[in-house]
C-alpha cells in the first residue's frame, strides 16, 4: 500500500473527515434560518454530505464487493433524486419532504438489519451495538411507514380526513409492546432472525396506524414530528456502526425536527400528543359557492376585480395574506406583479405569514421567494398583527383556519387558541377562494361573513392577474 494511501485511509484521517463533514452540516443549518443565505446554506450541507461520502469509501474495511453495492447506490440514488428535486412543484414540496424523509427512516431500518445479519444475530455480547440497533430499527421504520401515509394524505392518494381504528391507542401500544418484547429477547440472547423480522413489521404496522388518525391540518406537525423520529435512528445507527458523522447528523436532524414540532404544535395551540393520539383537520367537506351564508347566518358579499382594484389603489398599506389556496393556483408571480403596481402608486404592500400556512413549515415562504418578493416584506405573525389595526386593505388570498376569529373569539371553536392573524383588524379585508369550502379544520370561518369583508370568487391567478390589469387603468 502506498504512503499516500495508508495516509488517506488512516482513521483517524476519515475521522478528521467527519469532523469537517458535520462542521459543514451545522454550518448550512445556521444558514438557512434566513432567506438570503438558504442556498449557500444548503450548497454547503451538501458539500458536507459528499465529503462523509467520500470519507465512508476510503474505509480500508470495505471490500471491492461492498464499494460497488455502495457505487450503485449512489448511481440509483442520483438518477431518482435528481430529476424528482428539480421537477416537484412548488405545491408538492410537502409530500416529497415526508417521502424523503421516509425513505431516511427506511434506510436506518435496513441498515439495522444487515449489521444484525452481520453480527450473526448475537447482540447480547454486544450491547453497546446491539441497544442502538433495535431503537433504530424500531423508530427508523416507524419513520418509513408514517411518512408513507403522511406522503398519501398529502398527495391525495389517501384521504385526508382521520382515519379512526377501532380501539388504536390500545392496538398501538400493544404494536409498540410486541417491537420492544422481540427486541429485549434478542439482547437476552436470542439469535432469531425471525424475532428481528417481527419487530420491523410490527413498527412498520405501528407506523401507519399511528399516522392514519391524523388528520389534514395536523401533517405540519406529523412531517417534523417523523423528521425527528428518522434523525434520532440515524443517529442510533451511527452509535452502533460508530460513524461519527452520522452520529452528529442524525443528532442535527433529531434535534432540530423536535424544536420544529414544538413551534408547529404551539402556533395550532395543539398538543404534541392530542396530534398523535389523532387530532382534527381532515379534508374540507363540500360546500356551496359565495353568495349565501352559512352556519354563522350572516351575509357573504361578493365583489368585482375592479372594485378591489379601486379599493386597493386608494390604500396607504396593504397586507397580503397567502394561504395553500394561493399555492395550488400558483399565484404567486401575479401577486408579486399585483404589488409592483401598487408599490408604483406609493402604496406600501406587506406580506403577512403564518407558521402553519400551506402544508409545512416554510410552505408560503418559498413560494414567495420564488416571485422575488423582497424579503424584508415578508411578515412572520407576531410582527405583522400589530399592523393590521392601522392596514387600509388586507388581501386574503386562498387562507382560511389561520385567519379565523373564532380562534380568538370563541371558547366552544376546535381552534380556539390557535395564534391567528387578526386580518378582521383592518378596515377593509378581500378574500379570494374558489367557494365557500371550509379548510382543513373543517369548520365555517366567520370572517368570510364580516361587515368588512368581500369576496373575490374564482381561481385566485386570475383574479389576482385581473385586479393588475384593472389597477393599470386607474
Amino acid at each position: 500500500m502506498s504512503l499516500a494511501a495508508a495516509f488517506f485511509q488512516d482513521v483517524n484521517f476519515i475521522n478528521a473527515s467527519y469532523i469537517v463533514a458535520f462542521s459543514l452540516f451545522i454550518t448550512g443549518l445556521a444558514k438557512l434560518t434566513s432567506p438570503t443565505t438558504a442556498v449557500q446554506g444548503n450548497k454547503i450541507a451538501a458539500a458536507g454530505m459528499l465529503l462523509a461520502v467520500v470519507a465512508t469509501l476510503l474505509n480500508r474495511d470495505l471490500d471491492g464487493s461492498e464499494f460497488a453495492l455502495i457505487a450503485v447506490g449512489l448511481i440509483i440514488g442520483t438518477i431518482v433524486g435528481v430529476p424528482a428535486a428539480r421537477n416537484v412543484k412548488m405545491t408538492a414540496m410537502p409530500q416529497m419532504v415526508a417521502l424523503f424523509n421516509g425513505v431516511g427512516g427506511g434506510a436506518v431500518a435496513l441498515i439495522a438489519w444487515a449489521e444484525f445479519r452481520d453480527l450473526g444475530g448475537n447482540l447480547s455480547d454486544n450491547l453497546d451495538i446491539g441497544v442502538p440497533l433495535i431503537f433504530a430499527a424500531i423508530v427508523g421504520s416507524i419513520s418509513f411507514w408514517g411518512s408513507n401515509i403522511a406522503f398519501g394524505k398529502l398527495q391525495g392518494l389517501i384521504s385526508g380526513s382521520p382515519v379512526k381504528v377501532p380501539a388504536g391507542l390500545f392496538v398501538n401500544i400493544a404494536l409498540l409492546a410486541t417491537a420492544i418484547g422481540a427486541g429485549v429477547a434478542i439482547l437476552l440472547g436470542s439469535d432469531s432472525e425471525g424475532l428481528f423480522l417481527a419487530i420491523l413489521i410490527a413498527a412498520a404496522i405501528l407506523g401507519n396506524l399511528a399516522v392514519l388518525p391524523i388528520g389534514g391540518a395536523d401533517m405540519p406537525v406529523v412531517i417534523s414530528t417523523l423528521n425527528a423520529f428518522t434523525g434520532l435512528s440515524a443517529a442510533a445507527a451511527g452509535i452502533a456502526l460508530d460513524n461519527y458523522a452520522l452520529i452528529v447528523a442524525g443528532m442535527i436532524v433529531g434535534a432540530s425536527g423536535t424544536i420544529l414540532t414544538d413551534q408547529m404544535a404551539k402556533a395550532m395551540n395543539r398538543s404534541i400528543g392530542s396530534v398523535l393520539l389523532g387530532g382534527f383537520g381532515g379534508e374540507a367537506p363540500a360546500a356551496g359557492g359565495g353568495g349565501a351564508g352559512g352556519e354563522t347566518g350572516g351575509t357573504v358579499r361578493s365583489t368585482s376585480a375592479a372594485d378591489v382594484a379601486i379599493l386597493l389603489a386608494y390604500a396607504r398599506q396593504v397586507v397580503v395574506v397567502p394561504g395553500y389556496g394561493m399555492a395550488v393556483a400558483q399565484a404567486q408571480h401575479a401577486v408579486r406583479e399585483m404589488a409592483k403596481a401598487l408599490e408604483k402608486k406609493g402604496i406600501e404592500v406587506k406580506y403577512a405569514i403564518h407558521p402553519v400556512a400551506g402544508r409545512m413549515p416554510g410552505h408560503m415562504n418559498v413560494l414567495l421567494a420564488e416571485a422575488d418578493v423582497p424579503y424584508d416584506q415578508l411578515k412572520e405573525m407576531d410582527d405583522i398583527n400589530p399592523e393590521f389595526g392601522r392596514t387600509d386593505v388586507s388581501l386574503v388570498i386562498g387562507a382560511n383556519d389561520v385567519t379565523n376569529p373564532d380562534a380568538r373569539l370563541k371558547p366552544d371553536s376546535p381552534i380556539y387558541g390557535m395564534p391567528i392573524l387578526n386580518v378582521d383588524e383592518s378596515r377593509q379585508v378581500i378574500v379570494l377562494k374558489r367557494s365557500m369550502a371550509s379548510g382543513f379544520a373543517g369548520i365555517e370561518n366567520p370572517l368570510f361573513h364580516g361587515e368588512k369583508t368581500q369576496m373575490l370568487f374564482g381561481d385566485a391567478k386570475a383574479s389576482v392577474s385581473e385586479i393588475t390589469s384593472e389597477l393599470a387603468q386607474l
